[in-house]
């Protein structure tokens, strides 16, 4: 597999925020986004074999593994990886881009992180809706919201679709998340504000 980094550290997104994790950081991305804060992951790579991966990450006291990107669903390798994680009793989350089909790694002991872009993003018109479809109750979806356009296309997204899983709404880091907040409480919005807690604890800068 194509990697760009590993390494050891709070979740600080979704429902495993909080929790130590073991993030494998993929290499390569088919996503331009304008906010992307790991645009070192386009093209740092190193090639390293899934034996080679699960030695690495023994040696950390954990078992939650997130695999991110760049965009984990870019390595062909990854159901081999996948198989050998749930082999060893690893709780897996995929974060993923939601431009490719989640449908082939579906799993039950796998939680699949989707994003859904908006239109600040510049790449909604690049998502994979059909995953929509295919998320489950144990899943979550991120909308990154930059602002009340961001926002009213996020309800859109939801109301059109009704996805399963856990919603989360995500406000660009840097931008204060309280008009976010106002607006799901007055529109009685069943989603969850998302805050990055890595970035809190260790700044803009540090890896999560």
């Amino acid at each position: 597999m194509l990697i760009s980094e590993i390494f050891y550290s709070i979740q600080g997104e979704g429902q495993w925020t909080g929790l130590p994790n073991i993030f494998i950081r993929t290499a390569g991305c088919n996503l331009r986004c304008t906010y992307c804060d790991t645009t070192y992951a386009y093209n740092s790579k190193k090639e390293i074999n899934i034996s080679q991966l699960l030695k690495k990450i023994a040696h950390y006291p954990c078992k939650y593994v997130t695999i991110t990107g760049g965009e984990p669903l870019l390595q062909l390798d990854l159901n081999d990886f996948l198989k050998k994680l749930i082999e060893k009793d690893y709780h897996i989350n995929i974060e993923t881009n939601g431009s490719i089909s989640i449908k082939k790694y579906l799993h039950e002991k796998i939680m699949f992180s989707l994003d859904i872009k908006c239109p600040s993003s510049k790449m909604q018109s690049e998502m994979c809706f059909d995953n929509l479809s295919d998320i489950s109750d144990k899943d979550q979806i991120k909308f990154i919201i930059e602002n009340r356009i961001d926002y009213e296309y996020a309800k859109t997204i939801l109301t059109q679709y009704k996805p399963n899983g856990t919603i989360f709404f995500q406000q660009t880091w840097g931008a204060s998340p309280q008009p976010l907040a106002e607006w799901i409480l007055s529109d009685g919005l069943q989603v969850k504000l998302g805050i990055q807690l890595h970035k809190i604890i260790w700044g803009n800068n540090k890896r999560k």
